[in-house]
């Protein structure tokens, strides 16, 4: 059904890289959800209030609270989709993080009421009559559910979306908690138990566990969270097939929203190549990246020497000598200024994160090996945590 209707509304549907594509998604597939959340909301409410089921008209509850969500999601595809402005610059596309974060509060609301109804459900239990029409409206509803998640988890994927993952995860929690709820149903016939209720706190517990995933995945990319390792790999490769680029380090990538990518590094060149013919490589180079990972980019220029003998057996001493303190530190612009009592090494370390070793001790570390082993030497290091 979600093809047929993008195929039918949306103009370019095989083009998940485009904005309008990703905003033709997001709306089709939240006014979808409107559509079929409400429908099992007002079929599950009048069958629940029918067999005096808890359990079952929580679950109702649960659907309308999706539709809600689906309505968020489609206003933050909607209002993510506005044009950069003075304001911002980069666009408006974490507005999308922030409506699967919506999302995700209004999933754990619901799962603290259906918990708290559940409770009194059990303290102060009422006969339930349910019958085989409920349970078939219930395992309907697992049916149209599993459609649901079907659609929000491939085109999630398709478009890279947070918000519909989110509705995804639900989706599979509610099929969870609607079968317990059949479950509640059928064995409330055989027991005096309060199964009604028993169901209801397990139900609340899966909303919730839900909820709380959906808000760790959104709250990710709001604060800031690393890049994909498998993009910086593609990308340095990128940047490396573009000679005379030798190295790079310093790559940085700010995440503006699903397509909005703003990555910046520096490129170690060779520092005899004629300027303009390096700059001209740059600016290749940054076209190139920009038209393949669809990201706007600036690569500054480090020139390196290259044929300085003594500077490459310093630069191979350090790298051999940070390997033995930790194999992660990484230095890089390394550089020799000669003066007339004593030449400065200068270099920055790259330190992982979790190391125990505080900067100080990195410094001293290497530093009284460097001076050790080259004499008349004075080390003027500068450590960097990875961004990438």
């Amino acid at each position: 059904m979600i093809r047929l209707l993008a195929r039918i509304f949306i103009r370019n549907p095989h083009d998940y890289t485009s904005e309008q594509t990703r905003e033709g998604y997001g709306i089709l597939c939240g006014a979808f959800g409107i559509f079929l959340n409400a429908l099992l909301f007002a079929v599950k409410l009048v069958f629940g209030i029918m067999a005096a089921s808890v359990a079952m008209t929580a679950d109702a509850m649960n659907n309308l609270s999706d539709a809600a969500s689906s309505l968020v999601s489609l206003l933050g595809f909607k209002m993510s989709a506005k044009k950069p402005d003075t304001e911002h610059p980069f666009g408006h596309g974490r507005i999308e993080y922030i409506s699967g974060l919506i999302i995700s509060f209004l999933i754990l609301l619901m799962g603290f009421e259906l918990l708290k109804t559940s409770v009194s459900a059990v303290i102060n239990p009422a006969p339930v009559s349910g019958n085989a029409a409920s349970v078939a409206v219930m395992a309907a509803s697992i049916l149209v559910k599993f459609y649901i998640f079907l659609y929000n988890r491939s085109v999630a994927r398709k478009i890279n979306s947070v918000s519909m993952e989110a509705a995804a995860k639900d989706s599979l929690s509610d099929m969870i908690s609607t079968a317990v709820v059949i479950i509640s149903i059928i064995a409330a016939g055989f027991t005096d138990l309060p199964v009604d209720g028993i169901a209801g706190i397990i139900v609340a517990a899966f909303i919730l566990y839900t909820g709380f995933d959906a808000a760790r995945e959104t709250t990710l990319p709001l604060l800031g969270s690393a890049p994909d390792p498998q993009l910086v790999k593609d990308i340095e490769k990128e940047v490396l097939s573009h000679p005379p680029i030798i190295g790079i380090h310093d790559m940085v990538i700010h995440n503006y929203g699903p397509g909005k990518l703003m990555v910046s590094l520096h490129a170690e060149v060779p520092g005899d190549i004629n300027i303009f013919q390096l700059h001209d490589v740059i600016d290749s180079t940054e076209n190139s990246i920009s038209e393949k990972f669809k990201c706007s980019i600036v690569i500054h220029m480090d020139p390196i020497d290259t044929h300085n003998r003594e500077l490459q057996r310093i630069k191979a001493f350090i790298n051999d000598e940070l390997q033995k303190i930790n194999p992660e530190l990484k230095a890089h612009d390394i550089r020799m200024v000669p003066g007339t009592s004593h030449t400065n090494i200068i270099f920055d370390i790259l330190r992982p994160y979790g190391m125990s070793l505080s900067d100080k001790e990195i410094i001293d570390m290497i530093s009284g090996r460097i001076k050790a082993r080259f004499r008349n030497t004075e080390c003027v290091i500068q450590i960097d945590n990875p961004y990438c």
